[in-house]
């Protein structure tokens, strides 16, 4: 294997034990990472106290906003009371909400899943809807509780993809069917924030950062199951790797201009 992989921070959750915490991120996605994008995955943890996020992006290629079965507190985009009191995590939003944002202002490639997506957005001055299936009046998003783990991942609904979007460049004009997870979603996009695809009843299922010096995409769906990765979600991930490995060019590039 090269050494000269890039290196992609994943964020991980804060999960609390009864005498101590740990940080957590599902395999799927660091073997995402590893397998389709190309990247050495390296795990950010959800400190409470937060982590260096400068001294993180001057050492990484990308980063990987991932899925999890939080939420983000609404008081971060002045959502109210919470729908969800007891899935929150806010030692990860402390630290997601903050990465995200210097991540495009440093131009380190970012990708965002699921609620990767959500916190893009309110990282974004976005705001979410907090119970999709009651809040929009259109398809149920949330995972079926009663089927086998593999047919949670089975493709759900098509989606729309913007003619002429960033989204639509890499992967193409479809047609094209995600699944779905998510029991919030975008509601208002955030400032910057570009819609690049919605659900047939409107739902947003994928976002871009207006001006991004770097790849910035975040989808709403779950692109790294099931196994093997086909279509857009091979293509997503295989576009994300290339925008990695295109910074860690460059950073070599400035390193090496910078020791002569």
């Amino acid at each position: 294997m090269s050494r000269n992989l890039p290196l992609v921070g994943v964020t991980a959750c804060r999960i609390l034990g009864d005498h101590t915490a740990s940080h957590r991120v599902g395999e799927k996605y660091v073997t995402a990472m590893s397998e389709i994008a190309g990247v050495c995955p390296v795990i950010i943890p959800a400190l409470p106290g937060g982590v260096e996020i400068d001294a993180l992006l001057e050492r990484l290629d990308g980063v990987f906003l991932t899925g999890s079965p939080s939420n983000v507190e609404p008081s971060h985009y002045d959502g109210g009371a919470s729908a969800t009191p007891d899935d929150h995590d806010p030692a990860r939003d402390g630290v997601t909400l903050a990465l995200a944002r210097a991540a495009v202002a440093r131009g380190v490639p970012l990708l965002g899943v699921c609620r990767g997506a959500q916190e893009l957005n309110v990282a974004f001055g976005g705001t979410l809807v907090q119970e999709v299936h009651r809040d929009t009046g259109g398809l149920d998003h949330r995972m079926r509780r009663d089927v086998a783990y593999d047919w949670k991942y089975r493709p759900a609904h098509s989606l729309d993809l913007v003619a002429g979007g960033r989204l639509a460049a890499i992967a193409g004009p479809g047609p094209h069917l995600v699944n779905s997870l998510h029991g919030q979603a975008i509601d208002r996009p955030g400032e910057r924030v570009v819609v690049e695809g919605r659900a047939p009843d409107g739902v947003v299922e994928a976002i871009s950062i207006a001006d991004a010096g770097a790849f910035a995409l975040a989808v709403q769906w779950h692109p790294e199951w099931p196994r093997p990765a086909q279509g857009i979600n091979r293509a997503l991930f295989q576009a994300f790797g290339d925008a990695a490995r295109a910074h860690a060019d460059g950073h070599r590039t400035r390193v090496g201009v910078a020791a002569e």
